[in-house]
């Protein structure tokens, strides 16, 4: 599988609280210090006890996103 953010080849990968994006362990990391990460996975685990369990994210913050 090709990490949807950096395009890296990874066999272990997890998704995004930001976006839908599934990502390798070094974008994964990076996503977890950020300072909104807080806030987007609250955001997921409110919409996950409402029943919606296809939440989109709160939006990637510019600073995460990769220039190809």
């Amino acid at each position: 599988m090709e990490c949807e953010r950096c395009n890296t080849e990874t066999n272990s990968y997890g998704f995004s609280y930001f976006n839908v994006d599934a990502l390798c362990q070094e974008c994964l990391k990076k996503e977890r210090v950020h300072p909104d990460f807080r806030k987007a996975y609250q955001a997921d685990l409110d919409a996950i006890k409402k029943g919606d369990w296809n939440f989109a994210g709160i939006g990637l913050p510019n600073d995460l996103k990769v220039v190809r």
